[in-house]
């Protein structure tokens, strides 16, 4: 199957109203948000749409052209599952363009009950080769696949080839060490799964408290990170904390860094990816305007200029101020050993 260079949509994060405004007024061409309970996987509390505020950022984004994709992408739980179905119902009957799922059960039952609300597969479904996009577009119709970010640029391409399934692949933002979400170490740690509860590090879990020789983060009593006055404090999870190893104290499992396959976008446009997602509902609406407007800029130039885009370096300093951690990377993308 050949997929011809097209222009690559922008998909964005939106957790409030705001956000959602921000990103429409940014550039965003879709805007994908979470209603306020255990269905979506950013479920922190003040984050998040009720019906009334999901209604308005439908009829604002609508408005304007932009569509906006509902994520109910946790897994569904036993003597729950009234939670999950009437979220999509919820979906149908705002008008939402899409919702972005994971649950095979959820699915079925989108395609039996709402079958002309198109299906999005979750990154959070973790599929990772076009037989398994090709087995959900069978038996469910899904109309686009978000990639895990653990593939190559080589083997995103190899998918593409194969399947008639929009991709869309993640292209700033925090990343994970586990696959996607599917998190041992906060269950471990909290008693409580990311993909069953929606959170990663739930709230009721932490705890902040200032030292005389710094500010210490705790998760469920696991001291995680201890910030000196001239460092910024970020959210405690337990895959990138510091800890003392050795006779060291560093980041043990994984250090904050930010996705950033601006560099990347003339082949990603090459190979046929058809949409680039933005991370971040939890972050605020100046992160959501920030990181759309660079990124909206830099598609267009990609589709101005083609092979010979390069990025703006006064982009890649707004981006830079608004990274997790201190460093940026190319991730899985850029494996030139493979």
């Amino acid at each position: 199957m050949t997929h011809s260079p097209t222009r690559i949509e922008l998909v964005c994060p939106a957790g409030s109203l705001p956000a959602l405004q921000a990103a429409v007024d940014s550039g965003a061409d879709h805007v994908y948000i979470g209603l306020r309970d255990n269905t979506n996987a950013r479920n922190f509390a003040g984050l998040n749409f009720d019906a009334e505020a999901a209604r308005q950022g439908v009829r604002y984004a609508h408005d304007r052209g932009v569509k906006v994709l509902l994520a109910i992408n946790t897994y569904p739980q036993p003597g729950a599952w009234e939670r999950w179905t009437g979220a999509v119902d919820t979906a149908a009957r705002l008008g939402i363009d899409a919702i972005i799922v994971a649950d095979p059960g959820l699915m079925r039952y989108v395609s039996r009950t709402h079958p002309r609300l198109d299906l999005h597969l979750s990154v959070q479904g973790s599929a990772t080769n076009y037989e398994a996009i090709n087995f959900y577009r069978r038996h469910f119709n899904i109309r686009r696949a978000v990639l895990p970010r653990v593939l190559s640029v080589a083997q995103i391409a190899d998918v593409i080839r194969n399947t008639p399934v929009e991709i869309e692949a993640f292209g700033f933002g925090s990343l994970c060490v586990m696959v996607e979400g599917r998190c041992a170490l906060s269950s471990y740690v909290t008693g409580e799964s990311p993909n069953m509860t929606g959170a990663c590090s739930p709230a009721a879990a932490v705890r902040w408290e200032q030292k005389p020789d710094g500010l210490e983060s705790r998760l469920n009593g696991i001291l995680v990170n201890k910030y000196h006055d001239d460092e910024q404090a970020a959210y405690p999870t337990l895959c990138k904390g510091r800890f003392e190893v050795g006779g060291a104290s560093y980041y043990a499992i994984e250090e904050p860094a930010s996705l950033n396959a601006l560099e990347l976008l003339p082949e990603l446009a090459r190979i046929g990816v058809k949409a680039i997602k933005i991370e971040g509902r939890q972050r605020s609406p100046a992160y959501v305007a920030a990181v759309t407007r660079v990124w909206r800029r830099a598609l267009e130039a990609c589709t101005h200029y083609g092979s010979g885009f390069t990025p703006n370096p006064a982009w890649l300093a707004d981006l830079r101020a608004v990274s997790e951690g201190r460093q940026q990377t190319l991730g899985a993308y850029y494996r030139p050993w493979k």
